[in-house]
């Protein structure tokens, strides 16, 4: 492996595991405007996409009423929103990585729903930035978020010396199309829905991050 000057997190499903949560929610939402969704269903269709492109694309719906869905569903996560979705492995993995090399997310979340949970588990002093859904036009699987993390480590940075870790389709799709080096996390998908990764993780946790950066 080259040299890793930087690690990038996905949030939901990878920093944080809450895909469970956001199944719920959008179960919930979904219910009651008529378009029932089974986690099966969530899973295989819609996980590590936009926001736009999941209540948009289940729902049928586009313009100022997407806006208003989009926003009902950041405020439902956001009431949950304690730091009790990262465990422990990860945040000692933050840490270890911080200590060494720049931390990044770049996520297909909000920036105002990321920030409660990385103070709720006291890493948000480690990540050095945020890539949000807040700042690009096409959220995963575009390269768009990835591309711009690189450029805010600076020019001395290229993205092969930057590893991302996903735990989607498209997140992985992202990433590899930026060209980072990318680890798929198992779990929210099963290993063969990751193949693009470069290599495939059980686990985040110290060990990983003493394999990556030192």
């Amino acid at each position: 492996m080259t040299v890793v000057r930087a690690v990038l997190f996905d949030f939901n499903g990878t920093l944080s595991r809450d895909e469970p949560l956001l199944c719920r929610i959008y179960q919930d939402m979904f219910a009651e405007h008529g378009r029932p969704l089974t986690e099966d269903e969530y899973y295989r269709l819609l996980a590590g996409r936009s926001e736009e492109a999941i209540i948009g694309g289940w729902l049928g719906v586009g313009g100022d009423e997407l806006a208003t869905l989009v926003e009902e569903r950041i405020d439902r996560y956001c009431a949950a929103a304690d730091g009790s979705t990262v465990p422990a492995a990860h945040r000692d993995a933050v840490r270890y990585a911080a200590a060494r090399v720049p931390v990044g997310i770049v996520s297909g979340a909000y920036r105002r729903e990321i920030e409660p949970v990385l103070r709720g588990a006291g890493v948000a002093g480690e990540v050095s930035f945020l890539v949000a859904a807040d700042d690009v036009v096409d959220g995963k699987p575009h390269a768009e978020g990835y591309l711009r993390a690189v450029s805010l480590l600076g020019d001395e940075v290229q993205a092969p010396d930057v590893v991302a870790l996903e735990d989607t389709e498209a997140g992985v799709a992202s990433a590899t199309a930026a060209g980072l080096r990318c680890l798929g996390v198992v779990g929210t998908m099963a290993a063969e829905r990751l193949a693009a990764a470069h290599e495939l993780v059980e686990r985040i946790d110290i060990e990983l991050m003493r394999r990556l950066v030192g």
